[in-house]
């Protein structure tokens, strides 16, 4: 059976959100819930969809601001990266406390590099690629050929790195090493802006050189 993603951007960033779930099935996962967790929850159900988990990217409130809402109204548990533990309880550190309402996330569990992961059938691992933030990762998918590389990889681009906790050097070095060698043909599906593959940014990505 194949992935099913369904996707939704909301916010002041213009955040890509993400359900994925497998083909015949009608529990998933919700990756970055950006805002509006009701309203999210309400669109999910209103197509009889359930959410089993939630995984956060990293800590920005770009990315986390529906994301308590949504744990409440669907019971499932959020997973996010350890290594930004910090930003998430820090509105300065998020960015919440300078260009919205401060926003602070407490995880249920929290992850690290090459933890492995199978939920409603779905089997992925998550990529530790700090450069964005100190725990920013993605989530890949390899049976499936689905990359969500959260703000560390966007079509023909990379994420900033000015602020806390970036490293544009760490970036770079991250998406040579852990991201450009993955196949050429695995779909990647970024924060913000339109999906590509592999291939597509290993060629024309001007920080892959």
């Amino acid at each position: 059976m194949s992935l099913k993603i369904l996707s939704v951007t909301l916010g002041m960033c213009q955040t890509n959100c993400y359900f994925v779930y497998k083909e015949g099935s009608n529990k998933g996962i919700f990756i970055d819930p950006a805002d509006n967790g009701k309203m999210l929850y309400d669109k999910l159900k209103s197509k009889g969809l359930e959410i089993s988990a939630i995984f956060i990217t990293h800590g920005h409130f770009d990315h986390i601001t529906g994301a308590d809402e949504l744990r409440k109204l669907s019971g499932a548990k959020i997973y996010a990266p350890l290594e930004d533990k910090e930003l998430l309880e820090d509105p300065g550190q998020n960015l919440s406390g300078n260009w919205a309402e401060p926003v602070t996330l407490d995880a249920d569990e929290y992850f690290g590099d090459g933890n492995e992961y199978e939920i409603e059938g779905m089997k992925f691992k998550t990529i530790l690629t700090p450069g964005h933030t100190k725990g920013s990762s993605c989530f890949y998918f390899e049976e499936d050929k689905q990359l969500f590389s959260g703000d560390t990889l966007f079509y023909e681009s990379i994420g900033r790195t000015d602020f806390p906790t970036g490293s544009h050097s760490q970036l770079v070095r991250n998406l040579k090493e852990k991201l450009l060698t993955l196949p050429a043909d695995v779909e990647v599906h970024s924060g913000h802006g339109p999906s590509s593959d592999i291939g597509h940014e290993k060629d024309y990505n001007p920080f892959a050189g």
